[in-house]
């Protein structure tokens, strides 16, 4: 009789994190981890940081080799292995190597950690030399050496969320002009306009230039087939010059191989899971950017694709395969980017996001030092959003140059807590003058969130 085996198919954030918990709780469980590409166990979230130049090098983002975890833990990694169909009722999933032909390998239980993928936008021109997104490691690579070896002068990013905001810093810091477009009319839309203003002025400020409101209408290159211009539609000229051409028009989720299983696909177009991170079929797990989460404001299924998320499902969906009863609370979407010297952080639902999830709202903004003045503390902008009839917090945001990064994090323990405005603003928060004031930004904003629920 066959013996018990994990199958994991994708090998980074959310896949290892399943297989290395799978481990722990089970030593004598076969696990394998089928990954698709050549790489695995890398820092995803690192990509723009290596475009810019630090790390200098593509293997300082790798964590853990796949010799690693076959000597180190006992875990069998396959790279340059893709799964291509799932047949649950048989429990068997069909794996085809680099240069092999298909074969069938028997699992008990099956965590599916297939990620990501770049929505690229319906235009053409998408195959010149010059176009790249930077979703994974070996894309990120590529256009290291495109800038390398080309020395482009000019980029064009599509797409103003996080990975477009990071890029064009660090387009910027390899020495290119850059024109960041985005359709939106408002800047990032991931938080609401005041805080989205001061990304665009920090932006301006360092010298990319910003086209709202307008289409990426197609690429066009010379004769060689290399980036020449880009058409715009809805800006006020029809077209730009450009080297390079930056794909930041956001991902989704890699649902296709579950759902010709029959695997059961959620609103949001990622993989429908429970609490036990387990799939509509018995046995088959999802984690990472690959399914879905519950918002534990909205009370509804998200999809939020972050390496913080998909390593504590991937722990959550690892443990329960191997015969465990662990559970994913959800999430309250907290993130944080930096865009040149301006550090802008978000948690819980924006105005928008509240509005179309139901709530009545209120909101109100503060600016205050993020530490004391005499020792150069510089001014946060901090938003609050909260529901109006209670008072709960519903979510918040905040931008500076300094002291916002693990700010949002009390925003975002007050959501998981389902604090009232008025609960946030009683917390006793650490005080010492080169850390913060003596009334934090957090407070004040609290204060001034009471101010406008009683109006």
């Amino acid at each position: 009789m066959a013996s018990d085996r994990l199958i994991v198919i994708g090998g980074v954030a959310a896949g290892l994190s399943a297989a290395s918990r799978a481990r722990r709780l089970n030593t004598n469980l076969e696990i394998r981890v089928y990954e698709k590409g050549p790489d695995i166990s890398y820092s995803a979230c690192g990509l723009p940081y290596f475009i810019a130049g630090s790390p200098r090098e593509a293997d300082a983002l790798r964590v853990y080799s796949a010799e690693f975890f076959r000597t180190q833990r006992n875990i069998q990694v396959f790279t340059n292995h893709e799964a291509v169909q799932i047949l649950p009722g048989r429990r068997r999933v069909t794996v085809v190597a680099q240069g092999s032909g298909p074969e069938d390998v028997h699992f008990t239980s099956l965590v599916l950690a297939t990620g990501a993928e770049p929505a690229r936008p319906a235009i053409n021109g998408l195959d010149l030399t010059g176009v790249f997104h930077v979703n994974d490691l070996q894309a990120a690579i590529k256009l290291k050496h495109f800038l390398e070896s080309e020395k482009p002068r000019r980029a064009a990013i599509i797409g103003g969320g996080y990975i477009g905001l990071e890029m064009a810093e660090a387009m910027t810091a390899a020495g290119l002009e850059v024109t960041l477009v985005d359709r939106s009319a408002a800047l990032f839309e991931a938080v609401d306009e005041e805080i989205a203003s001061l990304v665009e002025a920090e932006l301006d400020g360092r010298g990319v230039r910003v086209c709202k409101g307008a289409r990426a209408a197609g690429i066009f290159g010379d004769r060689t087939g290399r980036v020449r211009q880009m058409a715009l539609e809805g800006a006020g000229e029809a077209s730009l010059e450009t080297d390079c051409v930056i794909l930041a028009t956001g991902v989704r989720p890699r649902a296709k191989l579950a759902e010709e299983a029959g695997i059961e696909i959620g609103v949001t177009g990622a993989i429908a899971v429970d609490e036990f991170m387990e799939t509509s079929a018995a046995s088959i797990y999802a984690a990472g950017d690959c399914a879905e989460a519950r918002h534990l404001v909205s009370g509804r299924p998200a999809y939020v694709p972050l390496g913080t998320t998909a390593n504590k499902q991937g722990r959550v969906a690892g443990e329960n395969a191997a015969g465990g009863r662990a559970r994913f609370a959800g999430i309250v979407g907290t993130a944080v980017t930096k865009v040149f010297n301006l550090e802008v952080a978000r948690t819980g639902l924006s105005s928008e996001e509240a509005r179309q999830a139901g709530f009545k709202i209120a909101a109100a903004s503060v600016r205050a030092a993020s530490r004391a003045r005499y020792l150069g503390g510089k001014d946060i902008l901090v938003r609050l959003i909260a529901e109006r009839s209670t008072g709960r917090l519903l979510g918040g945001q905040m931008a500076g140059p300094e002291g916002v990064a693990k700010r949002i994090d009390v925003l975002a323990t007050a959501l998981h807590a389902r604090l009232t405005v008025e609960q946030l603003g009683q917390l006793d928060l650490s005080y010492a003058p080169p850390f913060s004031a003596a009334w934090d930004p957090i407070l004040i904003a609290a204060q001034e969130m009471q101010r406008e629920l009683r109006r």
